[in-house]
């Protein structure tokens, strides 16, 4: 794999549907399950495949991704690995921002085209999913296909959602239907027994692409073509071997606030669909943070991050993230706490005691449930959010937002003593 394939990890447009996680940095760096970056789930799936020279497309708020990559993914000097971000860039040919997932991999094929390789593997960068990317391009070579697509079965509810595509009894495409909405049951395909009695008998497009190189430079080059499920796929079917690979385990796209939140906790179960523990475990930056320190608490299902001082009297079903402080008496349930970046000092401590300002955590006597708190958020003491009987009202606030009763707590948000939300 390492001389025959590039991949190119697609960092997406605003992630508008992510507010206000991305409000600050772009989808692929926003942190998940506690540790990681989103990106970091694509780039483990490649380097355990054996890929490791990775491209990171991106254009909005990347100086947080940049200083990820830079300071996780590091490779011998002997090695010709590299994981490197191309941002959006003026060119002679090209002074647009990318106008879609293919208009982005088009304005960047002369950066591949200084390298040696057979094929392009495009994968997304806000997903949740462990695949062997290697059986997926032998797939590939074996069939002698022209593209590859990574489909997944779903039933017939979350087909207005995705890319669908029909196959005959070998595997190759012969329609693809971006969204459909009603009419539908003539794009049912061929799936396992499994599948069949689980209801999923319709192939969803995960994103997912691999591309013999000349291929992909000829349906790019010469064209406006801007994406690639409304645009590049359908078009090339008639022309092309266009190859499903069907893909049967655990995938989730977490492009919206409460996909995000549901994947994070549900890696709190006792068996999770996502295994954290797998041997082909998740690549991320090493920070080399002290252990954790818990005083006291009740925890069940709680996954809890390096660095943490937790003094907490009760957390449920959470994700606790790197340098999270909890302070005494406090209560978290069914929350993704993403931590801080950094420590306080005592003496910023101290001061803060003094002016009667919170400290970078949350502080005693909290109570949270059902929330998603961003990095280096302050929250006072005696602070109360989303524990009433009412729900709340989906909006975006001074400094919050509220999403299908999940509450989300901005970046570096000060919440004083005694807040009710």
């Amino acid at each position: 794999m390492t001389s025959k394939v590039i991949c190119i990890v697609l960092g997406g447009g605003q992630g508008s549907r992510l507010f206000p996680l991305t409000a600050t940095r772009s989808k692929p760096a926003v942190p998940i399950a506690g540790k990681y970056r989103l990106v970091d789930i694509p780039i483990s799936n490649c380097l355990h495949s054996g890929i490791d020279r990775i491209f990171v497309l991106t254009q909005f708020n990347s100086a947080s991704l940049n200083k990820h990559i830079k300071n996780t993914y590091h490779f011998s000097s002997f090695s010709k690995a590299f994981v490197d971000i191309l941002a959006a860039e003026q060119t002679p040919t090209s002074v647009a921002w990318f106008q879609g997932t293919a208009d982005a991999v088009r304005q960047s094929l002369h950066h591949l085209n200084v390298h040696e390789f057979d094929y392009v593997l495009i994968a997304s960068g806000d997903q949740l999913y462990q695949m062997d990317f290697e059986e997926m391009i032998n797939n590939h070579e074996q069939a002698k296909a022209d593209i590859s697509i990574a489909t997944i079965p779903v039933a017939a509810t979350d087909v207005p959602g995705f890319g669908i595509l029909k196959t005959d009894t070998s595997n190759w495409i012969t329609q693809f239907v971006e969204k459909p909405k009603t009419d539908f049951e003539y794009l049912q395909s061929e799936v396992s027994d499994d599948m069949k009695a689980a209801g999923r008998t319709y192939l969803a497009s995960m994103g997912i692409y691999v591309f013999n190189r000349k291929v992909l430079f000829d349906l790019l080059q010469g064209n406006e073509r801007t994406d690639f499920g409304k645009e590049v796929i359908p078009q090339s079917i008639d022309n092309h071997k266009v190859l499903s690979y069907q893909y049967t385990g655990y995938w989730e796209d977490i492009g919206t606030i409460p996909s995000f939140f549901n994947a994070n906790l549900e890696l709190t179960d006792d068996i999770p669909k996502f295994n954290l523990f797998d041997k082909n475990h998740i690549y991320t930056r090493s920070r080399m943070l002290p252990p954790s320190k818990i005083s006291g608490p009740k925890l069940k299902n709680t996954i809890i991050s390096d660095g943490c001082i937790i003094n907490a009297s009760e957390i449920t079903r959470s994700v606790i993230g790197i340098r999270t402080r909890i302070g005494f008496d406090s209560i978290i349930d069914n929350c993704y706490i993403m931590g801080s970046d950094n420590y306080q000092t005592l003496e910023q401590i101290e001061e803060s005691k003094l002016t009667n300002t919170p400290i970078m955590g949350i502080g005693d006597r909290c109570h949270i449930k059902n929330a998603i708190v961003d990095k280096n958020c302050y929250i006072g003491n005696d602070v109360k959010i989303n524990c009433g009987d009412t729900p709340l009202v989906n909006g975006d606030y001074d400094k919050y937002t509220v999403m299908d009763g999940i509450v989300v707590l901005k970046k570096r948000a000060v919440i004083p003593d005694g807040t009710v939300i």
